[in-house]
This record gives C-alpha cells, sequence and structure tokens, in this order.
C-alpha cells in the first residue's frame, strides 16, 4: 500500500518530500524505482511512478494466483524450480508425512506422550504406559530414574493392584 499524504510544509523542499516519501515505500518498490528507466525529478511524479508500479505488482500476484488454481497439484511438484524454492517447505512436508505414516503416531498427542484413552487401555490391560512395553514398571529400562519413586516401585496408577 502506497502512502498518499505527506506532511507538507512551507519549510520542506522537494528533494525532502521525495526523501520522506522513499522512506515509506515498500522495498520491492524501490527496487523497481532504481532500476525505472525514467528520470523522477518530482514528489508528483515519484508518486505517479509507484502508484503505476504497485498496481502492476498486485495485478501480477493476482495472475499467479490465478495460475496456480489452474495448475494440478502433481504438475507442481514436478517442476524443477518448485522443487528448487521450496526444498524447506517440502522436507517439513515429508517430516509431518512420515510423523502420520508412524502406526504408533495414532497413539500419541502432539507432546508424544500416550493419548488419555490408550493410556486408559495400557493401564486396564496391565501394561506399563511408559514405554508401552508388556513389563511392570520395576523391570523398565528404558524409565528415567526418579528420586520420587515409591519403595515398592510401583505407582497406584500404573494399574497395579
Amino acid at each position: 500500500m502506497l502512502p498518499y499524504t505527506l506532511p507538507i510544509s512551507g519549510d520542506w523542499g522537494e528533494r525532502a518530500l521525495i526523501h520522506h516519501f522513499r522512506k515509506v515505500l515498500a522495498s520491492r518498490i524501490l527496487d523497481q524505482l532504481a532500476s525505472h528507466p525514467s528520470n523522477i525529478d518530482s514528489l508528483q511524479n515519484l508518486m505517479d511512478v509507484s502508484l503505476e508500479l504497485d498496481t502492476r505488482y498486485h495485478e501480477r500476484q493476482k495472475e499467479k494466483n490465478h495460475h496456480q488454481e489452474k495448475k494440478p497439484e502433481a504438475s507442481k511438484s514436478n517442476s524443477s524450480h518448485h522443487q528448487n524454492s521450496s526444498s524447506l517447505s517440502h522436507k517439513k512436508k515429508n517430516f509431518h508425512s512420515q510423523k502420520r505414516d508412524n502406526p504408533h503416531s495414532s497413539l500419541l498427542n502432539k507432546d508424544f506422550n500416550l493419548k488419555g484413552s490408550e493410556k486408559e487401555r495400557r493401564i486396564k490391560e496391565g501394561m506399563y504406559t511408559y514405554c508401552g512395553g508388556k513389563h511392570s514398571l520395576e523391570s523398565c529400562v528404558k524409565r528415567p530414574q526418579n528420586k520420587f519413586t515409591q519403595p515398592s516401585g510401583s505407582f497406584p496408577s500404573q494399574g497395579k493392584a
């Protein structure tokens, strides 16, 4: 969006107004102004050219969005430009799909803890809920040592009655 109002005072010269107008322009417009063929020598000229560049930018964005909507997903992923420009987002997608493909991912919440229903099921079946193995709390090699462990080595919440 372009700034259209500037503080105009009798003390401000044309160059000062141009300077302050340029300070608030988007960097993409400043980049285009740097390579613009015409000499911009007045504030009005700068405003007109900036408005033209900004309008063209937004028109082009609409064209790109419209073109991407028509393009099928398979052809987008096969394009080498798309693969090079979005390799990081592609890696993120792979990471998230690997988590979904993991058979245990449906048993875990976003913090990688057992979901409540799965934890209850394991307690009812006498399974240990820390690592999911079919062994008791005392014999778990994966359980971190806890200084609050009861002397008997079992927790009432683990389904041991």
